[in-house]
């Protein structure tokens, strides 16, 4: 008869062979989720990389900008006066010497007002002659008034120190004499008022003829300054230079203020250099920089430093510190080495588009074995034409990616095959 046949290991079996198989499973994901590599990668081509090492060297603290030649100075040409351009006698381009008549304006206006002007002054000085007759006729005709009372007053004495005598003698009657007392006395009265009046009409005169004297010489100034702007009708060269620009046209009616034109001064050049404003808070007069032309080194210096930012750059003007070159033109450009501070040891990484994708905060590195670069947060400083100053993150030796990452899509790790 058939026997049931025990099995040796009852657990074992395929429930529990798939419970123990899904455990193991969940236990590895588990792991994986809470201890595996959960960083993000991405595989690269060596060949479409830039890799460079980092080195320890010494840091030059300067930056190339590029500068235009320009005049040391400018003069800026203006109407002083307003008319229509006659004659144009020198062109744009030209050398012109202090003095030298540029163009030539007219202004029918201006003739007049001076005609008026020169008739006002002539009546003026006639009046003033005119006063100066009224005044001394007048004098003269007090003069003779006094003389003749003072004739009278010395008969009328005569006659009252007489009659005095007589009354004493009893020869005429009190009323006699005191007629001839009465008329003395009143004489006298007369002349004294007559010597006061000639003074003060003395002192009348020489103010009122003082004062009439200085209008006549404003007046006359004023005719000087107005004749004075015919000349202005006559534009000249206000210095030595080169006459850069000339915007008048034959026939144009030019008003007063107008700008006309510039002369540049040649005697010596500036460099206009402009500047990105991340130097600005650098940047200062005084600071020294050199370019090379023709073989040769010429020194520069920071003359002035224009606080205006625009679309992110702000202006200085340089200067030479040494001999500037023979060939120089207006307009002319060169690289210029501007140094912004003493050059020290420090740690480097070349320069190259990463910094643009990262702003410098941090880099791939490559391990040992050149197959892999891990993203590490790093520390930049100065900066110069070739290098960026490394402060913290990198050591010397380490290699890094320095070419761009936009196509990296900022992941953690990648794979270089």
């Amino acid at each position: 008869m058939d026997r049931v046949i025990e099995k040796k290991h009852k657990w074992l079996n395929k429930k529990t062979i798939w419970f123990t198989v899904g455990g193991l499973f969940l236990i590895l994901v588990a792991y994986n989720i809470l201890f595996g590599d959960k960083s993000s990668k991405l595989k690269v081509e060596k060949e479409k990389i830039t890799i460079e090492s980092i080195v320890a060297s010494e840091f030059k603290d300067y930056i190339a900008v590029i500068g235009t030649v320009e005049p040391i100075r400018t003069v800026y040409l203006d109407a002083i006066e307003g008319g229509r351009v006659e004659e144009i006698l020198i062109e744009e381009g030209s050398m012109v010497t202090k003095g030298d008549v540029i163009l030539r304006l007219s202004n029918t206006n201006l003739v007049l007002d001076i005609s008026n002007n020169e008739a006002a002054v002539s009546r003026s000085i006639n009046e003033y002659e005119n006063t100066k007759i009224n005044l001394e006729l007048q004098r003269l005709n007090r003069r003779q008034t006094l003389i003749e009372t003072e004739r009278q007053l010395k008969m009328q004495k005569r006659n009252f120190d007489y009659n005095k005598k007589l009354l004493a003698e009893e020869h005429i009657s009190q009323e006699n004499f005191d007629q001839s007392l009465e008329l003395y006395s009143a004489t006298k009265e007369k002349y004294r008022l007559y010597r006061e009046a000639l003074k003060r009409d003395s002192i009348y005169k020489k103010d009122q003829l003082r004062l009439m004297d200085n209008q006549i010489k404003r007046m006359q100034d004023n005719l000087k300054i107005i004749q004075g702007r015919l000349d202005n009708l006559n534009v000249k060269a206000t210095c030595n230079g080169q006459l850069a620009s000339l915007n008048p046209e034959i026939g144009e009616v030019i008003a007063y203020g107008t700008r006309i034109g510039t002369i540049n001064i040649l005697d010596n050049y500036k460099l206009r250099v402009e500047i990105d404003e991340h130097y600005i808070a650098r940047v200062k007069k005084g600071l020294s920089g050199s370019f090379e032309f023709a073989g040769s080194k010429y020194q520069l210096k920071i003359s002035k430093v224009y606080p205006e930012v625009n679309a992110g750059r702000f202006a200085v003007d340089m200067v030479f510190s040494s001999e500037k070159p023979a060939q120089i033109r207006i307009g002319q450009t060169f690289r210029i080495k501007l140094e912004l501070g003493e050059s020290k040891q420090a740690v480097l990484i070349p320069r190259g588009g990463f910094y643009q994708s990262t702003g410098g905060q941090w880099v791939y590195v490559v391990d040992e074995t050149g197959n892999l670069a891990v993203k590490r947060n790093i520390s930049i400083g100065r900066q110069n034409p070739k290098y960026y100053e490394v402060l913290d993150g990198l050591q010397p030796g380490e290699e890094v990616i320095v070419s761009s990452y936009d196509n990296f899509n900022d992941v953690d790790q990648l794979i270089l095959k």
